[in-house]
């Protein structure tokens, strides 16, 4: 069966002028997936006509929203004042089983508690993470978790959070045993604060019992060098190494332009090494691995960018269809099956009322991630 990939076309800074052209560039490449477009049916139905793309139209579906979550909203209004928002839709859809997975390149913080309301978490998982992948010199990528929904985090948040990336990894590899790292100030296990140095013990402890294939300690530079498949740190940390990922990258790139303006000598360089400059180019180019994992939920969201491009935003569908066609939910959900019940959760237990209901407002917003 063809996979099912509901979009929220309104979502992310730039809304239909990204989400469109993507959408069809990704058909064109993908002729046997469907498209669930979730907005406005005018405007929807106006971009799809105006793309010169050769994409089948057939395959696309128009699902209508009347509302938007702005990137600004905070959690309360997008989740009890906008219920019938491209987001939420498009979230729905996946409940349904209308869709096997939702896109969306909206506000993370709304994204992750309108998924958790609507979705529910799987058994045995506390707190959802966030996860994405960052290119490593082996030539792969490194699977890193939580990027930014749980700043603070228990060492079996840890435990579990190692679990469902190494199921992750499993399912889109095939890779049978994926090595799991902890992220640390240093390898030896007498290193870290208590919560690390614990979860190490788990680790090991789920390792012995054959759930996890646990490396051991590892430091920020492992994250590039492809020391491990999946590394494992609380969203703070995680979110920072993201984002200072981010900012080498930018910071290479402008040192570059920048040396090639003051030295006339650079262009002659340049030419000779151009294969070169663009094979680097294209393997830390960030658009390339846009899409990040809501782990632990009954369903499949990924997370775009808010800025991406067409570009990034057609990654971003791609990540969804392959975590589809693998069936990653499913397998998280085994993998978790036996380990301890969750004992609590990133929102307050108001937000798991049935839809329809109305009570106060969450407690904890999710870390901005994109």
């Amino acid at each position: 069966m063809p996979a099912r990939i509901a979009i929220d076309s309104m979502g992310g800074d730039h809304g239909l002028s990204v989400t469109i052209p993507a959408t069809l560039q990704f058909m064109e490449r993908h002729p046997d997936v469907r498209i669930l477009l979730v907005g406005n049916p005018d405007a929807l139905a106006a971009g799809l006509a105006a793309d010169k793309s050769r994409a089948d139209r057939s395959r696309i579906e128009i699902v209508a929203a009347t509302e938007v979550v702005a990137m600004d909203d905070s959690i309360e209004i997008a989740l009890r004042k906008k219920r019938d928002s491209s987001m939420r839709v498009a979230i729905r859809l996946v409940k349904e089983d209308r869709a096997d997975a939702c896109v969306s390149a909206g506000n993370t913080g709304a994204l992750m508690a309108i998924s958790r309301h609507v979705l529910k978490t799987v058994e045995g998982i506390d707190r959802p993470a966030i996860a994405s992948v960052l290119p490593n010199q082996t030539g792969g990528a490194t699977t890193v978790l939580d990027l930014g929904a749980n700043v603070d985090c228990s060492a079996e948040h840890l435990l579990q959070f190692a679990v469902m990336g190494s199921a992750l990894v499993a399912a889109v590899t095939g890779k049978q045993r994926p090595s799991v790292g902890l992220l640390n100030i240093g390898e030896e296990i007498i290193k870290g604060n208590d919560t690390v140095k614990e979860a190490g013990e788990l680790m090991r402890a789920a390792s012995d019992r054959g759930q996890l294939n646990f490396f051991g300690n590892v430091e920020g530079n492992d994250i590039f060098k492809g020391t491990v498949d999946v590394i494992v740190c609380d969203g703070f940390v995680g979110n920072v190494a993201l984002k200072t990922s981010e900012g080498l990258a930018q910071m290479l790139g402008g040192f570059i332009r920048e040396e090639f303006k003051r030295n006339p000598l650079s262009w002659l360089a340049a030419l000779v090494a151009m294969p070169v400059l663009n094979r680097f180019k294209h393997r830390v180019d960030h658009r390339r691995y846009n899409g990040a994992s809501l782990l632990g939920l009954r369903g499949l969201v990924i997370k775009s960018h808010g800025s991406a491009d067409a570009y990034a935003f057609r990654h971003a569908i791609a990540r969804a269809c392959d975590a589809a066609c693998h069936d990653v939910g499913s397998r998280i959900a085994a993998s978790m099956r036996g380990m301890r019940p969750p004992v609590d959760a990133i929102l307050p237990a108001s937000l798991d009322e049935p839809e329809g209901a109305s009570h106060g407002a969450p407690q904890k917003q999710v870390a901005s991630l994109f």
